[in-house]
């Protein structure tokens, strides 16, 4: 069988019967459209060893718009596509490399950026919550930190999707993977704020102010964007003096580390933060293991 033939078959596979999302679908699509641009439209049987080596090296040296080389990871990302197409056609009884045969490259582990208890609080007085948009980037901030929620995940909800009285809601994430979020007092009585000044019957929970009138009955016209968010984020970290590059992601790590800090157990923080698999969760692990720091304390040059 041709590949583009199995290639199709493959993405078809992922949207029917695996249920992954059109992003999801669209970067396999473009890691696998890669390999036709380096060897042809070949037989799948004709992908062996040899040529992985090569396309992965034609990779490498491919580069952007930034770097003569490809990023480790983003090469890593185009074998996961690969394998995982492999793995498809061995299910299909199609002629192909074993899925096993291909190896990731090695990559550096990225260090965790995190905020303290004290930036956090100074990153959340920000936010001028006499204005609409004050209340918004405060509710914002509070959830983030509060849920640990992705900022694709947080900029799609809508406003019936948050209970605010029982402060929890199920939340749709990854791998079209549903997990229960649960919010802060704090976070609750913000988000509360920012809908009390609402005068708009638009869905999304937040929304932009263009000062424009007009209403899109979709409700997706007003959505916030999640660079809309990225870029407050920063904003607010810039103006709260924190050095530290502050993204939604950064966020997040630290909601993670605050539960690990406090005595919350790996697992429990894993389903919290809605990981696949808990190795993701253990990069958290080297920063907020209490027990340690306790027994450094304890044993550490100690006089008898």
């Amino acid at each position: 069988m041709l590949f583009s033939k199995a290639r199709t078959d493959f993405l078809e596979y992922l949207e029917i019967e695996q249920n992954r999302s059109q992003k999801t679908i669209a970067n396999y699509d473009h890691y696998l459209t890669r390999l036709i641009d380096f060897a042809g439209d070949i037989k799948v049987s004709d992908i062996d060893n040899e040529m992985v080596r090569k396309w992965r090296l034609w990779l490498n040296r491919l580069g952007t718009n930034t770097n003569d080389e490809l990023q480790k990871n983003t090469l890593n990302y185009h074998l996961i596509a690969l394998r995982s197409f492999l793995k498809f056609c061995t299910k299909r009884d199609i002629k192909c490399l074993s899925p096993e045969k291909i190896e990731l490259a090695k990559t550096a582990r990225k260090q965790v950026t995190f905020l303290n208890p004290e930036e956090v609080e100074r990153l959340f007085a920000q936010p001028k919550v006499e204005t609409i948009n004050g209340l918004r980037d405060r509710a914002i901030l509070e959830l983030l930190f509060s849920s640990g929620l992705r900022v694709s995940e947080l900029v799609g909800l809508d406003k019936d999707h948050v209970n605010i009285k029982r402060r929890e809601f199920m939340v749709r994430g990854k791998g079209q993977k549903d997990r229960p979020i649960f919010i802060s007092e704090d976070a609750a009585y913000w988000i509360q704020k920012y809908l009390d000044k609402r005068t708009d019957t638009v869905k999304p929970l937040f929304i932009r102010y263009s000062g424009r009138k007009t209403v899109d009955l979709s409700g997706n016209y007003h959505r916030l964007t999640a660079r809309s968010v990225q870029r407050l984020v920063a904003r607010y970290a810039l103006l709260a003096g924190i050095t530290k590059h502050v993204s939604p992601h950064t966020l997040r790590h630290s909601y993670a580390t605050d539960l690990l800090m406090n005595g919350a157990d790996l697992r429990s923080v894993q389903a919290m933060l809605g990981h696949s698999n808990i190795s993701t969760t253990q990069i958290y692990t080297h920063v907020t293991d209490p027990h340690l720091k306790a027994v450094h304390e304890k044993f550490h040059r100690k006089n008898n």
